[in-house]
């Protein structure tokens, strides 16, 4: 089975400096203009199944995913 080439949601992010994991993919931001993807959105960490929280999510630059496999997406933040 082929995937589509921006099926991030199904994709786990962790951080190439500590092994953390971030979390799925929740949104990705992208430049009109010109159709490319500038950024990646995963949720941040929730109190109380996310009531009574601020927008805490973990915006991580293009720039900074270092490789995107077939289930995860490696960074450098």
């Amino acid at each position: 089975m082929k995937s589509k080439g921006l099926d991030f949601k199904h994709k786990e992010v962790v951080s190439v400096k500590d092994g953390r994991r971030l979390g799925y993919v929740q949104d990705v931001t992208a430049n009109l203009e010109d159709g490319m993807i500038t950024s990646i959105i995963v949720p941040g960490n929730t109190r109380f199944l996310g009531m009574f929280s601020g927008n805490n999510d973990i915006v991580i630059p293009w720039q900074n995913i270092t490789c995107i496999g077939d289930d995860i997406i490696l960074v450098d933040i």
